[in-house]
């Protein structure tokens, strides 16, 4: 099931709704759980004021007041327990975050390898960003010296500040700036699956992606893997293979501007770079 929102994270968060709600209600309640303040606001600027651009902030939209509470207080009690002290609250200094392992350095698989994603630990609901009851995830990628023979690619996805899923890889096969985006956006849907994630926000600056995978794709499979000019799609594989994984997810395509100051596009981008200077597995 896919839906495509082409606007910026302020926009589409208040599209969305601190609950995931698509239709606009009256006296509803917005808690922040983990943002620059937390608490219970009445309006929806409020909390966005408090939650945007927030590394990992946790936020929803309730139809009362003591729901509201609930929410917040869940995590800010006094006394927290065995299994909340093993989460990553910098905000509570007597609780040390996770100082969690990076995936290998010289884990340069091919997107199409699902294999070893497999082998990834169940992570709990609480080590993911969220807007309204979908999982929050960025992607990137890109391409030195693109079109050319010394062409190097990498993928970046980003789920977090120091998420254990976060991945810099080099870009297997074809070494270019498109294929890139595409696999990126394919690591991050893998992972989402293999994490029992339903709804999905993807975050990606790849209009040619979003409108390929939304849009394109159906024409395409129409006439053939033909374009409308009556050529061969030249990413015809990378496509086949992206919408063979968003069966089965429900995912939101989101458009933010690339390097324009979004922390997650930033952190995406940066890990892509990293992965264009690994070694590239020849298999």
């Amino acid at each position: 099931m896919l839906r495509l929102w082409a606007a910026l994270p302020r926009v589409t968060t208040g599209a969305l709704g601190c609950g995931g709600a698509r239709r606009l209600s009256t006296a509803m309640f917005y808690a922040v759980k983990r943002g620059r303040k937390t608490g219970v606001f009445p309006t929806w600027s409020e909390c966005q004021a408090q939650v945007n651009r927030f590394p990992a902030a946790r936020f929803k939209k309730f139809a009362t007041e003591d729901e509201a509470w609930a929410f917040v207080r869940n995590t800010s009690s006094p006394e927290p327990t065995t299994e909340q002290t093993k989460k990553c609250n910098t905000e509570d200094p007597k609780v040390k975050p996770n100082k969690r392992p990076c995936e290998s350095s010289d884990e340069d698989e091919p997107c199409k390898k699902i294999a070893k994603q497999d082998s990834e630990p169940l992570l709990s609901k609480d080590k993911f960003s969220y807007m309204g009851d979908a999982t929050v995830v960025y992607t990137d990628g890109c391409c030195s010296s693109n079109g050319k023979r010394k062409a190097r690619a990498g993928i970046g996805v980003y789920w977090g500040p120091g998420h254990p899923l976060n991945v810099g890889e080099r870009l297997p096969g074809r070494q270019t700036n498109q294929r890139a985006e595409i696999h990126a956006a394919c690591k991050a849907i893998e992972q989402a699956k293999n994490q029992n994630i339903s709804k999905l926000v993807l975050y990606t600056d790849s209009m040619f992606t979003i409108n390929g995978i939304t849009n394109w794709v159906k024409d395409w499979k129409k006439n053939g893997w033909k374009t409308s000019t009556g050529k061969d799609v030249i990413n015809k594989e990378d496509f086949i293979k992206l919408d063979k994984l968003i069966q089965g997810i429900d995912i939101e395509w989101m458009h933010v501007p690339g390097h324009s100051g979004f922390p997650g596009n930033e952190e995406a981008d940066r890990l892509a770079r990293e992965g264009a200077k690994k070694f590239q597995d020849s298999t």
